[in-house]
């Protein structure tokens, strides 16, 4: 393969990682508060049987995390559209200033929608549950065994 389309690549998927790092730190850091109050789906998805989480709820659950898979789906699509012309304009030998901060301006309205549609998916999730659900997802949240605060990027709907 060309070193030249790899190379673009790599920066590419560097990029992009770059730009979801705040919200997936934030989503892992012991000390964020946004994060702590709300729950992964994959949290939910794994402790379904300990919480109690009735057939109505799962399906309710599946069906917001479907949605949003497709909005993200899209929202990805467009942000690595936006990253590759970031990316491209990146690798001239003498980048143009203007040119480069006008397609970050293009591309960080993507970047905050995929991090505002997230953060509803999050939000309709936790309507979804009981207080006495939430409660016990917050105490196996704590416990390190429960895997919630191992959990990977690319489980998170943003990744996808």
């Amino acid at each position: 393969m060309n070193k030249a389309i790899v190379r673009r690549r790599w920066w590419l998927w560097t990029l992009t990682l770059w730009a979801m790092c705040p919200l997936l730190w934030a989503q892992q850091s012991p000390h964020d508060p946004v994060g702590e109050a709300l729950f992964p789906p994959e949290l939910v998805m794994q402790h379904q049987q300990a919480i109690g989480l009735t057939e109505e709820q799962a399906k309710a659950i599946r069906s917001e995390v479907e949605k949003a898979q497709g909005h993200f789906s899209g929202l990805q699509w467009q942000l690595e559209r936006e990253m590759e012309t970031l990316v491209s304009l990146l690798q001239q030998e003498r980048p143009d200033e203007t040119l480069v901060l006008a397609q970050l301006d293009k591309l960080l309205p993507v970047e905050r929608d995929i991090k505002r549609a997230h953060l509803e998916l999050l939000m309709r999730i936790k309507a979804t549950l009981t207080a006495e659900q939430q409660a016990k997802l917050q105490a196996l949240k704590r416990k390190p065994e429960s895997g919630a605060a191992h959990t990977e990027p690319s489980e998170h709907p943003t990744a996808r």
